[in-house]
């Protein structure tokens, strides 16, 4: 079982690339401890470097893939970068319906729609919400008063926190009209761009800071 679930796993990591520098990054940084990450599919690396995430998908391969969790556990305890004891659970639900889930340090959207629109609320006050711009999430969260943007990573998976007025901005000063976003589930070509944005959920004190800084 353990064989079946590295065959597969290899497999997705190798098509679709191993973001495990990029979770790491924004752990380390944020000092995250947990995360939840909607529209999963397969990808594990997240477990690798932090110490609890809970998977949510309703796709029938990532159900399917789940099942196999004393596999993925084994496999993670053996290769993660922490301590602690890897905690690990899926739910096999569509994440845009209510969860009954508490809230978490972090929250990954990586190719799966609105994961940060419509799973906010999971989201502790000064926790990070770490999104591309594929389907528009990252857009979305820009100018959603719930967030504050503070910083991107780039292409060598390195935080940046300086220059963000440079962002989010279109070629000859169009606008950026969030409704066509929102029908069409695409992002802007903007002047500058990103690999993924980081964004922290304002809490009731208007002083609060990412998770990690003092």
């Amino acid at each position: 079982m353990e064989n079946q679930f590295l065959e597969e796993y290899l497999q997705y990591i190798n098509k679709a690339g191993d973001r495990k520098a990029l979770y790491k990054a924004v752990a380390v940084e944020y000092g995250i401890r947990n995360a939840i990450y909607p529209g999963s599919f397969i990808d594990i690396s997240p477990s690798l470097v932090i110490p609890d995430v809970t998977y949510i998908d309703n796709f029938k391969g990532a159900i399917r893939f789940f099942k196999q969790m004393e596999g993925i556990k084994n496999y993670v305890e053996k290769n993660k970068e922490y301590l602690e004891v890897c905690e690990i659970s899926f739910i096999g639900e569509d994440y845009t319906e209510p969860l009954e889930i508490g809230q978490v340090d972090l929250i990954i959207s990586q190719y799966a729609g609105f994961v940060g629109q419509e799973t906010k609320q999971y989201l502790k006050p000064g926790g990070i919400l770490l999104c591309n711009d594929s389907h528009g999430d990252a857009t979305l969260a820009r100018y959603d008063a719930d967030f504050d943007f503070i910083g991107i990573v780039n292409d060598k998976n390195e935080i940046e926190t300086g220059q963000l007025d440079r962002y989010f901005k279109r070629p000859k000063g169009k606008e950026i009209d969030l409704p066509t976003v929102k029908k069409k589930m695409k992002g802007w070509n903007y002047s500058v761009g990103a690999e993924n944005y980081l964004f922290q959920k304002i809490s009731e004190n208007s002083a609060s800071k990412p998770l990690g800084t003092s």
